[in-house]
C-alpha cells in the first residue's frame, strides 16, 4: 500500500492505493480517497496523519530522517571488514589457537584481539602498526576500542618471540623456531583430516626491505629483488599446498642465497607437519647442483625449473631432441593458451621441454623489434651498441672496433622462443609435470598479494621479533583471503578481490539521534559485499535498530 497523488479535472487528490496481482498483470485498487491534496496540506491533517502512522512505522521514519539529514549523526563506523573476517577468523581456528597460546601468560590485554586487528588492517589498508592504531577508530571491531598502539607492538613481539632452547628441534640454520611457527603448525593440524595430504608443496622467495637499520640478525645487505641494494632486507619464503592454501612462512637474513634454503626448508617441513613423503615444485632460482644431489639422496620427488640458456646439456642436447611435442590447451585468467610438452632423458636425467605458443610469438616479435632498431643504429654508427644488453646478444665483432648482426646468434635465440624446461625425477607424463609446475604461479600470485595488496613492505620495526610478527600477520591475512575465496568458489561464483575489499569497506552503520532517541542505521551492501557475506555465512544486522540494544 502507498499514498498516491491523483489529478482529476485540474484538482489533485490524495489516495491510499494497493497493488494487486491479477494473473500476469499488476493492478492498482484505490482503498480510500482522503481528500484534496492542497486542503489536507494547508489544514495540517496530512502531517497529523503521517505522524500518527509513524508510531507504527518507526523504522521508515528513522530511515527517512537519516536520508534527509533531519537526524543528528553521532558516529559512523565501518562494519563490513570485521563482519566477514571475524567469522573466518573463527572457522580457520586462528582465534582459538592464538587465544590458547596467549592465555598461558598474563599479558594484561586481549592479545588475540590485537593480532586480529593487525591482520584485518593488512587486508584492507596495510602499513605500520601506528597506522593500524589510527585506522581502527573508524571500524566496528569487537574489543578494538580497548587496544592501544603499545598493545599492537607487544602482540607483534609475542608472535616473533623465539621458543625456549628445548623447543628448537627442527630449526633451520637461518632462523630459530618462534611462536608464529607453533601457530602455523596448529592451524594446519586443525584443517588436517584423513583426506588432507601435503605430498606436493610449492615454495618461492622474495626480499622485503627495511626503512632504517633493520633487524638485529634479519636485516642484511643482499641481492634485492626490489632494486633497493642500498637498504637492509630480509628474505621471506611462503610454502603453499597443492590446493593453494598457505602452509607456513619462513624468514631469513637478507644475505641468504636462495639455493642454500631448499633442503633445510624441506627437512623442516617434514618434521613440523609429520609428512612421510614430499614432492617439491620450485623455480630455477632455488636450484643448485648440491640441492639436486640432496634431493636425490633423500629420494624426494621434485619438479624444478632449469636455466635453459646457461645449462650446456639443456642448451645443446635437450632442446635439439627430435621427439614430437604433445599439445595442450589451457585456460588462464579467461584466456586460452596453447602449450605443448615432451619428455627428454639424457645421462640418466629426465627433462620436460615445454613451449607456450603465445609466448613464442611474443618472443619472436620482440626480437624482430630489437633487430630492426639494431639495424637503424648500425647505419648511424656502432661504437655505443656493445653497452646495450638487448643489442649485444645479437652482435659479432668485425675487426677491432666495429660490430655487425650475427645471424648465427639470431638463429640460436629462436629455439628459446616460448620455451621453459623442467627437470624431474617423477614418472608424470610431460603434460602432468607441466601442469604441476604451472601451479607455481599461485605462489607468485601470493607474493604479489603480499607485497602489493597487503603492502608488507617496507618494514619499520627494528627488532627481529617484532619484524617476524609484522610479516606473520600478512601471512595470516593470506590464510583468511584464501578461506574466503574457497567459500566463494564453493558457491560457483567468482569476484574481483579489490572489488570485494572495497565493497566491504563501504558497508557502514551510522548512529543517529531522532526525536530524542538513538538508532543505528546500516547502509545497503554493494553486490560484491553481499557475495562475501553470503560466502562467509554471516547475517547482516537490521537496517535500523535501537542503539540501546547494541
Amino acid at each position: 500500500m502507498y499514498f498516491r497523488r491523483k489529478t482529476s479535472a485540474g484538482r489533485a487528490y490524495l489516495q491510499i492505493v494497493e497493488s494487486r496481482r491479477d494473473g500476469a498483470q499488476v493492478r492498482q485498487q484505490v482503498i480510500a480517497t482522503l481528500g484534496r491534496f492542497e486542503e489536507l496540506k494547508a489544514s495540517g491533517q496530512l502531517e497529523r496523519l503521517v505522524r500518527s502512522g509513524a508510531r507504527f512505522a518507526a523504522k521508515a521514519m528513522v530511515l527517512s530522517a537519516a536520508g534527509d539529514d533531519a537526524a543528528i549523526k553521532i558516529a559512523v563506523r565501518r562494519l563490513g571488514p570485521a563482519l566477514v573476517f571475524e567469522r573466518l577468523w573463527e572457522e580457520t581456528s586462528c582465534r582459538a589457537v592464538i587465544a590458547e597460546l596467549a592465555g598461558k601468560r598474563k599479558h594484561g590485554f586481549a592479545l588475540e584481539r590485537a593480532v586480529f586487528l593487525t591482520m584485518l588492517h593488512r587486508l584492507f589498508v596495510s602499513g605500520s602498526d601506528r597506522a593500524a592504531d589510527r585506522w581502527r577508530e573508524d571500524y566496528a571491531i569487537a574489543g578494538g576500542a580497548r587496544l592501544t598502539l603499545h598493545h599492537l607492538y607487544r602482540a607483534m613481539a609475542w608472535l616473533g618471540e623465539e621458543l625456549p632452547e628445548k623447543e628448537q628441534d627442527g630449526r633451520t640454520p637461518f632462523s630459530p623456531r618462534c611462536i608464529k611457527d607453533v601457530v602455523e603448525e596448529r592451524l594446519f593440524a586443525h584443517r588436517r583430516d584423513l583426506f588432507t595430504r601435503l605430498d606436493l608443496v610449492f615454495m618461492d622467495t622474495t626480499s622485503l626491505y627495511f626503512e632504517g637499520a633493520g633487524g638485529r640478525t634479519l636485516g642484511r645487505y643482499g641481492y634485492s629483488k626490489d632494486h633497493r641494494p642500498d637498504l637492509r632486507q630480509m628474505i621471506l619464503a611462503v610454502v603453499i599446498d597443492g590446493d593453494g592454501r598457505p602452509v607456513c612462512s619462513e624468514m631469513w637474513p637478507g644475505n641468504t642465497a636462495d639455493v642454500t634454503t631448499l633442503i633445510p626448508v624441506i627437512d623442516r617441513l617434514r618434521r613440523r607437519f609429520s609428512i612421510a613423503r614430499v614432492g617439491v615444485v620450485a623455480d630455477r632460482g632455488l636450484i643448485s647442483a648440491e640441492a639436486l644431489a640432496e634431493l636425490e639422496a633423500r629420494r624426494l620427488l621434485y619438479i624444478l625449473g632449469v636455466r635453459e640458456r646457461s645449462d650446456k646439456l639443456v642448451r645443446e642436447l635437450v632442446l635439439n631432441d627430435s621427439a614430437p611435442f604433445v599439445p595442450l590447451m589451457m585456460s588462464k585468467r579467461g584466456k586460452e593458451i596453447d602449450y605443448e610438452a615432451k619428455a627428454v632423458t639424457l645421462a640418466g636425467r629426465r627433462y620436460i621441454v615445454c613451449r607456450n605458443h603465445q609466448e613464442a610469438e611474443k618472443d619472436a616479435a620482440d626480437r624482430a623489434a630489437i633487430l630492426a632498431a639494431l639495424k637503424r643504429q648500425l647505419a648511424k654508427g656502432d661504437k655505443a651498441l656493445v653497452g646495450n644488453i638487448g643489442f649485444r646478444r645479437y652482435l659479432k665483432t668485425i675487426g677491432d672496433e666495429h660490430f655487425a648482426i650475427d645471424a648465427a646468434k639470431v638463429e640460436e635465440e629462436k629455439k628459446f622462443d616460448g620455451i621453459f624446461v623442467l627437470r624431474t625425477n617423477t614418472e608424470l607424463n610431460p603434460l602432468e609435470a607441466m601442469l604441476c609446475y604451472k601451479q607455481l604461479w599461485t605462489v607468485e600470485q601470493t607474493f604479489r598479494t603480499a607485497k602489493h595488496l597487503l603492502a608488507t613492505r617496507p618494514i619499520f620495526h627494528k627488532l627481529d621479533e617484532t619484524i617476524r610478527g609484522h610479516v606473520f600477520c600478512s601471512f595470516l591475512a593470506l590464510v583468511l583471503k584464501k578461506a574466503l575465496e574457497d567459500r566463494i568458489a564453493a558457491l560457483d561464483r567468482s569476484g574481483s578481490w579489490p572489488a570485494i575489499i572495497a565493497a566491504l569497506d563501504s558497508l557502514t552503520e551510522t548512529e543517529i539521534e531522532h526525536d530524542g532517541k538513538r538508532f543505528v542505521v546500516r547502509s545497503a551492501p554493494q553486490p560484491a559485499a553481499s557475495l562475501a557475506i553470503r560466502a562467509a555465512g554471516v547475517a547482516l544486522p537490521p537496517t535500523v535498530r535501537d542503539a540501546a540494544a547494541c
